[in-house]
């Protein structure tokens, strides 16, 4: 039995070595997609977005708003226009994600007590630039309206810091938890590079096991592994884990030790962790491939469920948010439980107690892919290629 497991798993590194694809798909894709995506998302948060500002007041009090908008780490007043509707002619272009008006008499009204409105457009098509163009427009609007209210408690004699404490009689300190830089990148590629490692396990493992029932090698492949379709797939499956595992503990290695992302727990939890996020997308593949044993269908398949995992996974969208016809596929979805460890895990650092259920579903996936064996087996031994 060993000396057949053998032959088999020397089949499956022959298969593995014998077409440039496999090579590409395995090791370039997913290093390449790594490391575009952290140089991408190197500066952590978009910052100094353009903006434009239609000042129509051109007052003291309105120059020194529009010095604190340009003096913000979110916007970049890159234009200063003269009216509402060059201001939205620049934004329609896509030359600024958003504009910031000062209406005529400012400072005559606000430092009088008639009131006056300051309005702020931001271009949320685009969602990242446009929500941080918002909160750096409504952080300086609040801004200034506490200054007028300051500087007008002060004219009529009360204290500067008494002014002040009226005010913001409670400070806010804000702590971001596990990433108290709020960098997006600790976040994104966290969740986006394993997934795409993920997605690129179950395509490489519906092709070749499809390509030998299409090729009609099925038969062979079966042969060679004396006929046991278990045998079969371990020897296919191995050697491309080993592959698929190397190169995704060779990323985590570049993102905690390179770039410095956080990792609060040992680093054997992480690497555990995506082991078992390649063995559990082989498995759920081998799922896919057992119910649909055709080429074109499978991988179809495949990458239909893995794109949908950085969405359905909850990477960007909680799973207690979604409908809960849709939320429920989160559960079937490897990358979803490789996400809740590295919350648990490397950001939070809590017990690996309270994340063992994690790790046991993702070696559920494997378990469930053995469950069609028979019927993969059953159109090895009778190859028909439907295209």
């Amino acid at each position: 039995m060993l000396k057949i497991f053998r032959q088999s798993l020397n089949y499956g590194w022959r298969r593995l070595c014998s077409r440039r694809i496999y090579l590409v798909s395995c090791v370039v894709v997913p290093i390449l997609f790594a490391f575009f995506f952290m140089d991408l998302m190197k500066e952590g948060l978009p910052l100094k977005v353009p903006v434009s500002v239609v000042d129509q007041d051109h007052s003291s009090l309105s120059r020194r708003v529009v010095r604190n908008l340009g003096a913000s780490e979110l916007i970049d007043v890159a234009h200063a226009d003269e009216s509402y509707a060059d201001a939205l002619a620049r934004l329609r272009k896509g030359e600024t994600f958003g504009f910031f008006i000062i209406p005529h008499d400012f400072q005559k009204d606000a430092l009088s007590g008639a009131g006056t409105t300051i309005t702020y457009y931001s271009d949320m098509t685009v969602f990242v630039p446009g929500s941080l163009a918002y909160k750096g427009f409504k952080t300086a609007a609040v801004t200034t309206a506490g200054g007028v209210v300051q500087t007008t408690l002060v004219s009529t004699g009360i204290n500067e810091n008494v002014a002040g404490t009226l005010l913001q009689p409670v400070v806010i300190a804000e702590q971001g938890i596990g990433n108290p830089w709020l960098n997006y990148s600790i976040y994104l590629c966290n969740s986006f590079i394993p997934g795409v490692v993920a997605l690129m396990v179950m395509l490489m493992t519906c092709f070749t096991i499809c390509e030998e029932i299409k090729n009609g090698t099925s038969v062979e492949w079966l042969r060679i592994s004396g006929g046991s379709m278990l045998c079969a797939v371990l020897g296919k499956l191995i050697p491309q884990a080993i592959v698929f595992s190397i190169i995704g503990v060779g990323l985590q290695a570049v993102m905690y030790t390179m770039v410095h992302f956080p990792m609060n727990c040992p680093a054997w939890h992480m690497i555990l962790a995506m082991i078992l996020l390649v063995i559990g997308s082989q498995g759920l593949a081998l799922v896919i491939v057992c119910a649909i044993p055709n080429l074109r269908l499978s991988v179809s398949i495949a990458s239909l469920t893995g794109i949908l995992a950085f969405s359905i996974a909850a990477y960007s969208f909680p799973v207690q948010s979604m409908y809960g016809a849709i939320g429920i596929f989160s559960y079937i979805l490897p990358p979803r439980y490789y996400f809740l460890i590295y919350a648990d895990q490397a950001l939070n650092g809590i017990a690996l107690y309270y994340s063992k259920w994690y790790y046991i579903a993702l070696l559920l996936f494997p378990l469930a892919g053995l469950v069609g064996l028979r019927r993969l087996k059953k159109h090895c031994l009778n190859p028909v290629y439907v295209p």
